[in-house]
C-alpha cells in the first residue's frame, strides 16, 4: 500500500512538471493576442442618422455583419469586432501592416449606383451577385468583374438596351468610378469597372461591392495605432509579469507549508495548464487585462490552499492524525473558498455582461480562473497530498508544515508536545 501510494504520487508529480514544461510555452504562444500584445490597428466607428436612413438596432446589427465581412476578405489576421453602445462599432485590427488602406476599406459606405444620363439609378449594389478583381488581357488594365443577380441582369440588360450610343455612370458612395460608352445591349447579366490603377486597388473595391453597401452612415470617430515594438514590449512585461508572480507563489507556498505546499504548486502547474488549454479551445483573444486576470486567479488558487492548510493545522493541533487533520481541513474549508469563489464568479459574470473589449476578456479569465482554482484545489491536492501521507515517507508533522504545534491536554493539566 505505501509502495502503491508512492508510485502513485511520483507518477502524478513527473506527468504534471513534464507536461507543463514542455507545453506551456508553446500553448500560451498559440493563443490568439489582442492589439496591446502584438501591435495593430485599433477603429471605432459611430453610425449617424440621415434624411434616408435612420440608425436603430436592425442597422446596426447589419453593419456590424457588413464590417465582420470586409475585414475577413482583407485576410487580416484574428480581427476583432463588436459593438459599443447603441451606434458604436469597435474594430481591432492585430498586426496589420497597412493600418490607412484598411481603415479606408472598412470605412466606406459601398453605396454602389448605375446611373442614366438623366441621373436616375437603374441599379445598386443590391443587384449584385458577385464581383472579383481581374486583369484584361486585352488592354492589360485592372478591373473588376460584375456578376449581376438574375433580376439585376434582366435590369442591366434593359439598361443598356436603352442606353445604346450613351454613357452609363457607375457610382461608388457618389463619386464615379467610371462612365463607359454602350456600344450594344449586354445580355449576358456582367459588366466590368475600369480604371483602378493597381490590382491591389481592385481587390479592395471587389471586396466593398460583395460585402454590399452599409445601411446607414458612419463615421471614424477614433483611430488608434500600437506599433508592433510597443505591443512586443507589453507581451514581454507581461511574460516577466507572470514568471514573477508564479515563482513567488511556489517559493511562498514552499517555505510556509513545506511539502503540502510543494503539492500545492504541483497542483498549481496542472491549473495554469488547464487554464491555457480552455482558452486556446475557446478561440480567445488574450489581451493584457486577460493576463491581469490570469495572475489573479493563480493567487487565488493559492489563496484556496491556504486556507486548507491552515485549517489542517488547526485540526492537527486538537490531536488528530496526519491523514485525519488533512480530511477534516479539506472539509471544513471547502464552503469558505466555495462561499468566496461564488462571489467573485458573479462579480466575472456582471462584467462579462455589462462590459466591453479587454473588460470582457478580463472577466473571462478570472471567472475560469476561479473555478478550475476550486476544482484543483478540492480535487488534485486533496489526492496527491492522501497518496503522500500514505506513502509514510514523511511522518512528522514539520514536513507539512504543522511543526511547533503543541496540545493542551486536560487530564494532564498541562501543555503536551504533539507527535506525528
Amino acid at each position: 500500500m505505501r509502495k502503491d501510494s508512492l508510485i502513485k504520487l511520483l507518477v502524478c508529480i513527473v506527468a504534471i512538471v513534464g507536461i507543463f514544461l514542455a507545453f506551456v510555452q508553446p500553448l500560451a504562444n498559440s493563443i490568439r493576442q489582442g492589439l496591446d500584445l502584438q501591435g495593430g490597428t485599433h477603429v471605432v466607428l459611430e453610425a449617424e442618422d440621415t434624411p434616408q436612413a435612420q440608425v436603430n438596432d436592425d442597422a446596426m446589427q447589419r453593419v456590424v455583419k457588413i464590417m465582420e465581412k470586409r475585414v475577413n476578405e482583407l485576410g487580416l489576421t484574428e480581427p476583432i469586432i463588436q459593438r459599443e453602445g447603441a451606434r458604436r462599432v469597435i474594430i481591432e485590427l492585430p498586426g496589420i501592416k497597412d493600418p490607412d488602406k484598411a481603415i479606408q476599406t472598412i470605412g466606406k459606405t459601398a453605396m454602389l449606383e448605375f446611373k442614366d444620363e438623366e441621373g436616375n439609378t437603374v441599379l445598386t449594389g443590391t443587384d449584385l451577385k458577385d464581383a472579383q478583381a481581374a486583369t484584361n488581357p486585352q488592354t492589360n488594365q485592372h478591373v473588376v468583374n460584375l456578376e449581376f443577380s438574375d433580376e439585376g441582369g434582366k435590369k442591366f440588360a434593359d439598361l443598356t438596351m436603352q442606353n445604346v450610343g450613351r454613357t452609363i455612370a457607375i457610382l461608388l458612395d457618389g463619386e464615379v468610378l467610371t462612365a463607359p460608352n454602350v456600344r450594344e445591349p449586354i445580355l449576358g447579366g456582367k459588366a466590368e469597372i475600369s480604371g483602378q490603377k493597381t490590382l491591389e486597388e481592385a481587390q479592395q473595391l471587389a471586396v466593398l461591392l460583395r460585402s454590399g453597401a452599409l445601411p446607414v452612415k458612419v463615421n471614424i470617430i477614433e483611430t488608434r495605432t500600437v506599433g508592433p515594438s510597443l505591443g512586443q514590449d507589453s507581451k514581454d512585461k507581461s511574460e516577466f509579469a507572470f514568471v514573477v508572480g508564479i515563482g513567488a507563489v511556489l517559493l511562498f507556498m514552499i517555505a510556509f507549508y513545506r511539502l503540502s505546499g510543494f503539492i500545492a504548486d504541483i497542483s498549481l502547474m496542472a491549473y495554469t495548464m488547464l487554464l491555457l488549454l480552455i482558452l486556446w479551445s475557446l478561440d480567445a483573444t488574450l489581451t493584457l487585462p486577460g493576463v491581469a486576470g490570469i495572475i489573479l486567479s493563480i493567487g487565488m488558487a493559492v489563496d484556496a490552499n491556504v486556507l486548507i492548510f491552515e485549517h489542517f493545522k488547526e485540526e492537527y493541533r486538537t490531536g488528530k492524525s496526519l491523514r485525519l487533520s488533512m480530511d477534516a481541513g479539506f472539509d471544513r474549508a471547502f464552503t469558505t473558498i466555495f462561499d468566496s469563489n461564488i462571489t467573485t464568479i458573479i462579480a466575472a459574470a456582471v462584467l462579462f455582461f455589462l462590459g466591453t473589449g479587454t473588460i470582457r476578456g478580463f472577466a473571462i479569465t478570472l471567472g475560469l480562473g476561479v473555478v478550475l482554482s476550486m476544482f484543483t484545489a478540492i480535487t488534485l491536492t486533496r489526492y496527491m497530498l492522501k497518496l503522500l501521507i500514505a506513502a509514510h515517507v514523511f511522518d512528522g508533522p514539520s514536513a507539512y508544515g504543522a511543526d511547533g504545534f503543541v496540545l493542551f491536554d486536560a487530564n494532564a493539566g498541562k501543555a503536551v508536545k504533539k507527535d506525528a
